[in-house]
């Protein structure tokens, strides 16, 4: 058994439950609204930013069966006020729509921090360290797996299988990056996996190497070299992946998100990923607290004829709280390894090398043209100033085969700009899916990436002013388990460009900061436009969910460095707490 088998069964994780799915009543009309005597909850006394079109303040917010029927003074809520209705004084308390995601992954995230987790680790010993226990902890587990390792901490970005062979040899060790693009093993996980010096690099991955001896070093690049190690691992159970969406779920409402894009569904694989049955069945039970948009992968390793059970999983993968009417399409990796696809080559290499599309362009045309005729959202994963322009220039082809429609396509962390590329967002109306909170100078800025792009194309790097000055779609979401799944230090890092939790670090290209107004758009209504929500949720007006999150601070009234210190107390599903309590008192949270 794996080291998830062993810790699973034993752990108690805190989870507010959710309180069940009523039945929704659709948006109210004048008329009906007329004939409401008495609300649900009242929400009184507060600093409600509303983030509708008007960008409007209120005071008050009444909810009756999961939506809310007013938005206005206190004094008018007052007559809404019956016998059994829950009224909550906010004292003053900031009010907002729910933060959403639009980009994240929830089962993934939770595997990774219930398994051996890294995140903690401050440098390499540590994650030696934190490995030893973790064999240590669970002596009956078959696999240690986990993650949450970062580059930043070994030379050159690439740890060494020798400081895991070190402290556990006689068992394979799989640990996934915090990035998600490389595993770290041991060498007992490469001869299970049979990856040795004669093994060749399979198409799109790499399997790094020694030098001289062409020896595997202990790091796999990119899903199809990482598979060869997955596929060695028996397949998580449902109780597992069940568990694992409830840390995660749990994780994201205390930070206020009610909202998310699965940014990676698979419909395949050893991975925590394949989550589409994992969320049907906590919806079925009552379990789901988060709304959640399901983005089904593009397998790149086959073609067209996974186009059956694209459609199929579409079909089947709906519940009241989830859908998967999306598609993901992996265009390329990361800079950081030099796998992201650019325009020029790598300023770093003496080669020429430029990174690989992860789908030929000609059938990437081919295969987002059906997609489109077929009525799916293509969400592309797009790092470098290559992949972002295949992806736009294959979604203007689908727009002249099929005529425009629609689709809110949309680019995912969209990294690297060619300039001449932006104005074309808003031509072909895409949406940018920035990760704010990557965009200030940590090491991997500095030492990882500038390094490989110079001067001048750095200019470019999350350029989220100059494409809201288009008047492009932006949206926000984490790519947590990546980085921190907290709303809040991505809206500070858009306004300030600087280390939100130091506030030490220069601000970095600080012409592409934004407004607070922006940024919490790019969170709420915006993300709610990705997820084809807009009409429901995403701002807090008369019909829509009641989807809400009670903030101990106003965020207009204080400093941009002092956003991320603000606490959600309050998180509301159609009205219904699933994180907090109506005290609004403070809650430790259960991770950052």
């Amino acid at each position: 058994m794996r080291i998830l088998e062993c810790l699973v069964k034993p752990i108690i994780i805190i989870i507010i439950t959710a309180f069940g799915v009523a039945c929704s009543i659709g948006p109210f009309s004048k008329q009906h609204i007329n004939k409401i005597s008495s609300a649900d909850l009242i929400l009184l006394d507060g600093k409600v930013y509303t983030v509708d079109a008007n960008r409007s303040w209120a005071e008050a917010i009444a909810v009756r069966n999961e939506r809310i029927f007013y938005v206005g003074s206190s004094t008018g809520a007052d007559e809404y006020i019956g016998p059994n209705t829950q009224v909550v004084d906010l004292d003053g308390k900031m009010v907002l729509p729910g933060f959403q995601d639009a980009h994240v992954h929830p089962i993934e995230a939770g595997m990774a921090y219930l398994g051996c987790s890294l995140h903690d680790g401050k440098s390499a010993k540590d994650y030696v360290r934190m490995a030893a226990e973790c064999a240590q902890q669970f002596p009956d587990a078959t696999f240690i797996d986990g993650g949450g390792w970062t580059m930043d901490l070994f030379e050159n970005g690439l740890p060494d299988k020798k400081l895991l062979d070190a402290v556990i040899s006689e068992r394979p060790v799989i640990l996934k990056s915090a990035s998600g693009h490389q595993l770290w093993v041991n060498s007992k996980t490469l001869e299970m996996a049979g990856i040795n010096a004669d093994t060749p690099d399979p198409p799109r991955g790499r399997i790094d190497r020694y030098q001289d001896s062409k020896e595997p070093s202990g790091t796999l690049q990119e899903n199809s070299a990482m598979n060869l190690a997955f596929n060695t691992r028996p397949p998580y159970s449902a109780s597992q992946m069940q568990a694992a969406l409830k840390f995660g779920q749990h994780y994201l409402n205390q930070y206020g998100v009610t909202t998310v894009q699965d940014a990676l569904l698979k419909l395949d694989g050893n991975e925590a990923y394949a989550g589409g049955p994992t969320y049907m069945a906590m919806d079925q039970a009552g379990d789901l607290t988060l709304r959640v948009v399901g983005a089904l992968v593009w397998n790149t390793d086959i073609g067209l004829e996974q186009l059956p059970r694209i459609i199929d999983a579409r079909n089947r993968f709906k519940t009241p709280r989830f859908h998967a009417p999306s598609v993901k399409i992996w265009l390329d990796g990361v800079l950081e390894v030099h796998t992201a696809a650019l325009l020029e080559p790598y300023e770093d290499r003496e080669d020429g090398h430029r990174g690989d599309l992860f789908i030929d362009p000609e059938l990437l045309d081919v295969v987002v043209t059906k997609l489109d005729a077929l009525g799916f959202q293509i969400h592309f994963h797009t790092i470098g100033d290559a992949a972002i322009r295949h992806a736009l220039d294959s979604v203007e082809v689908a727009r002249k085969v099929n005529g425009v429609r629609d689709s809110r396509h949309h680019m995912s962390h969209v990294e690297l700009f060619d300039p001449a590329d932006i104005p074309r967002l808003k031509e072909l109306d895409v949406v940018a899916n920035f990760q704010p909170y990557w965009a200030w100078a940590d090491k991997f800025i500095t030492e990882l990436t500038m390094p490989k792009l110079g001067p001048e194309r750095s200019k470019w790097l999350y350029p989220i002013k100059s494409v809201l000055d288009t008047g492009a779609v932006v949206a926000f979401g984490s790519d947590w388990f990546v980085t921190s799944g907290n709303p809040l230090l991505g809206i500070e890092t858009a306004i300030t460009r600087r280390d939100p939790l130091t506030n030490t670090s220069d601000p970095f290209l600080e012409d592409e900061r934004i407004s607070l107004a922006d940024a919490i758009e790019a969170y709420t209504i915006n993300s709610a436009y990705v997820n084809f929500t807009d009409s429901e949720t995403g701002s807090i007006e008369v019909g829509k969910l009641a989807d809400l999150i009670v903030l101990d601070q106003n965020l207009f009234e204080i400093s941009p460095q002092e956003i991320s210190n603000a606490q959600v107390l309050l998180t509301l599903l159609g009205g219904v707490p699933v994180y907090g309590d109506w005290m609004l008192t403070s809650i430790p949270k259960t991770a950052q």
